[in-house]
């Protein structure tokens, strides 16, 4: 589990395309620390197992699957990239609950700049719409949001500067993709409500 909180911003050293799956080897010193085989590190928002560290730098293994549902599929040598280690148990909850579950991709639409801060338009996929709420969180590219306006096939959040200077939304540009994440609990109250009308017919 996560916070959406970047912890560093890091970058793609290698990919070696695999049988149906790419490894990925990535540059974080700061994620790295005490980071062994086994462990979860996000990339831009995606849940990724680590198999081995050396030097600040560790590799993942990505399947056909992830590389298909999200943007880490475009990710090529030089690309920077959100990174984020699991929240501790009885750690500060600074984000919301983010897994690490990418729920589809979206593009950035464009960026209304102001004194303080950017406003940034991105696609929001048709069946994402409906979890997608005025002032409710949403995680893209690994980033914790607040939601600003939503619109059946669009969305917009308001970057500060330090998210603007700390991670890869302030690199992105029109059109390139990003990685969304609803929030689950939005998914767990779908759910739970249409188990109940199957019960009550």
């Amino acid at each position: 589990m996560f916070t959406g909180i970047v912890e560093e911003l890091g970058e793609v050293i290698a990919v070696e395309e695999l049988a149906e799956a790419s490894r990925f080897r990535l540059r974080g010193p700061v994620v790295t620390e005490g980071a062994k085989h086994g462990d979860s590190i996000a990339v831009n928002g995606v849940c990724l197992t680590v198999v081995e560290t050396a030097d600040g730098e560790f590799t993942a293994d990505v399947m056909q699957e992830t590389l298909n549902r999200s943007s880490l599929g475009a990710l090529t040598k030089g690309s920077r990239v959100n990174l984020e280690r699991p929240m501790a148990l009885g750690g500060r909850l600074g984000g919301h609950l983010v897994q690490g579950h990418v729920d589809g991709t979206g593009r950035i639409l464009g960026r209304t700049p102001s004194e303080h801060w950017v406003i940034v338009e991105i696609s929001l996929p048709e069946n994402l719409a409906k979890y997608v709420v005025e002032k409710g969180s949403i995680t893209v590219d690994g980033v914790s949001l607040t939601v600003v306006e939503a619109a059946a096939d669009r969305f917009s959040v308001s970057l500060i500067p330090t998210t603007l200077n700390l991670t890869t939304l302030g690199l992105k540009t029109n059109g390139d993709p990003v990685n969304l994440e609803v929030d689950v609990l939005a998914k767990y109250v779908e759910r739970l409500l249409g188990a109940d009308r199957k019960a009550a017919e």
